[in-house]
């Protein structure tokens, strides 16, 4: 009996131990956002972003501080933070919460590239929309890497401003986001 006792303990100390392996985080993702029109081209990059990915659900938390956004010229950094265009006092973060919905061809005990589709809730600017967009995701010596680029589509449906008078033409409907990130194994 005493046997048995010990294997279920064992047994359930490895389970515990294998689930707490599953969570990736990291804090210094980089997200870019890019604008073209015919009047000018706009971009910002942003290196503070965090995330999480349980490898056992799918589940997945993308937070991206707006302040940080870095522009080439300050006052497309002070326009974009304003309260007519992102209002980042207001609110400070992007998020998507969301799931790898082909969970199963992403196999993350093992080094490779995998296609995965992520859906969930982008929020912008305290408005939600559900959106669905593809994702490399690479594993590599218990490493992943995540990258994307996808079309944030009419950004004014989100609440964004827009310039007004004769640069009124210079920030586009659609914003293309290009994200990067390496995640490390997480503690529970």
């Amino acid at each position: 009996m005493k046997k048995f006792i010990l294997a279920i303990a064992f047994f359930s100390f490895a389970l515990l131990n294998s689930n707490a392996q599953t969570k990736y985080i990291t804090r210094s993702g980089k997200a870019t956002i890019y604008s073209h029109t015919v009047g000018e081209d706009i971009s910002a990059d942003n290196n503070t972003v965090t995330g999480i990915i349980n490898a056992a659900s799918g589940e997945i938390a993308i937070s991206v501080p707006v302040q940080s956004f870095q522009f080439e010229k300050a006052l497309m950094q002070e326009h974009f933070n304003n309260s007519n265009f992102m209002d980042s006092k207001q609110f400070p973060k992007i998020s998507l919460k969301g799931k790898i919905t082909n969970l199963a061809a992403v196999d993350f005990s093992k080094n490779g590239k995998y296609e995965a589709i992520v859906t969930g809730d982008l929020t912008i600017r305290g408005t939600t929309k559900p959106v669905s967009e593809k994702a490399t995701v690479e594993v590599s010596n218990g490493k992943v890497s995540v990258t994307s680029k996808f079309i944030v589509k009419d950004i004014s449906s989100y609440g964004v401003g827009k310039p007004m008078g004769k640069k009124k033409n210079n920030v586009a409907d659609d914003i293309q986001v290009t994200y990067t990130a390496s995640y490390d194994k997480g503690d529970e």
